[in-house]
């Protein structure tokens, strides 16, 4: 058995064969995280095709999707999770101001009431493991019985990954980070959001 505290992600030369079609999906580079995750193929396999639902946001949509994982990776004090998902944020056209204001919560006044509720229900579901009867009947004003399930399941992934990346102490990827507008820094998040 691995010495826990030596678990680092693998070259991709040093990935089980059954792996080829996350390489392929990645354009033979994957991410620091999928490296890491190498070392136990059986989850990586299993669990790619959910990290690729999870990454378009289901059916949330990119934008909403990006909310919660933000959100999550401010939960879980995730430079990495930040620091991947501000450029994805960004792709899928959220404002740089609407990716800082993730971390003020649902309480911030500029959100719409969709929203709003997306997000509190994110805090609800890490602070409660559930969402509130009454925010529940606020998402179905606005979202579907499958986009809330998203909702639930999207956050849940990233809560998998943030406890992963937060273990292991991964450092964000070289071009992700490169990527990065100049006013997001590791040291800004951290400073906000502080592990310990």
């Amino acid at each position: 058995m691995k010495n826990s505290t030596k678990v680092t992600p693998l070259p991709v030369s040093d990935w089980d064969t059954s792996l080829s079609h996350v390489i392929e999906d990645m354009k033979g580079q994957p991410l620091k995280v999928h490296s890491l995750m190498a070392n136990h193929p059986e989850l990586l396999k299993s669990w790619w095709n959910f990290r690729n639902y999870s990454v378009a946001g289901g059916d949330l949509g990119k934008r909403r999707g990006e909310l919660v994982i933000l959100r999550v990776a401010v939960h879980m004090k995730s430079w990495y999770e930040w620091g991947s998902h501000v450029e994805r944020a960004l792709a899928c056209g959220l404002a740089l101001e609407e990716i800082e204001r993730v971390k003020q919560g649902p309480q911030a006044p500029e959100w719409t009431a969709s929203e709003a509720l997306l997000l509190k229900a994110v805090d609800e579901l890490i602070a409660l493991h559930a969402i509130t009867p009454e925010t529940l009947d606020g998402l179905y004003t606005h979202y579907s019985t499958q986009q809330v399930m998203d909702i639930i399941a999207i956050q849940g992934m990233y809560i998998t990954l943030g406890s992963m990346i937060n273990t292991w102490g991964l450092k964000l990827d070289d071009h992700v980070q490169a990527a990065l507008p100049a006013s997001i820094t590791r040291e800004q998040f951290e400073a906000e959001f502080p592990r310990s």
